[in-house]
């Protein structure tokens, strides 16, 4: 017969049976060890989504507000999203509200002084000052990523135009020839007839 201490422990045992930290507590008369809270919540609330759809309008990203504590996560809102339509509707609206918070932004980091470097002689004195370029480039790099945000999340207002006319004279004719194929071995099997 195998003594208890040699033989690999059984499924039950492992999990009735003390981890590291309580074993090290008995031994040390250590406090227990915290229980844990259960995780990020999951439940639906009301309160919640409100704060998490005017994060979202103040120009908060989802995946940054998740990252909180108290906030569910990222997964959890999609499917709040597929199963309460009241959410899906203020998230919409939070979104939209989003754009227009990216556009101000847009204004106000272009409104930015921006930081210059001085310029100095072997001597150590300042001869110029110059703007700096990694800075600027850092703004328009911010300018940008809220531009394609805003022209994504509100296409008619802040997207691309793309405009298709023509006037009385050639207007702008748009032809579906699903058989162009067809169509065109055909003409080039009449030119053979005809060239033999």
């Amino acid at each position: 017969m195998t003594d208890k201490k040699t033989r690999p422990a059984t499924r039950e045992e492992k999990i009735t049976s003390p981890g590291v930290y309580e074993k090290r507590a008995q031994d040390e008369n250590l406090p227990a060890a915290p229980k844990n809270k259960g995780g990020r919540p999951t439940k639906y609330c009301p309160e919640l989504v409100e704060e998490i759809c005017r994060r979202l309008s103040l120009g908060e990203g989802l995946a940054s507000i998740c990252k909180d504590e108290g906030m569910p996560a990222q997964s959890q809102i999609y499917v709040w999203l597929n199963r309460h339509p009241e959410f899906q509707e203020a998230y919409v609206r939070a979104r939209e509200e989003q754009a227009e918070t990216h556009a101000d932004q847009i204004v106000a980091i272009a409104d930015e002084t921006p930081e210059t470097v001085p310029v100095y002689d072997k001597d150590g004195n300042v001869v110029d000052i110059k703007l700096d370029s990694a800075y600027i480039a850092w703004q328009k790099q911010r300018i940008d990523a809220r531009k394609w945000n805003a022209a994504k999340q509100r296409p008619k207002k802040y997207g691309d135009r793309v405009t298709h006319g023509g006037d009385d004279e050639s207007p702008v004719v748009v032809e579906h020839n699903l058989n162009v194929f067809g169509d065109l071995l055909k003409a080039i099997k009449l030119k053979r007839q005809t060239e033999e």
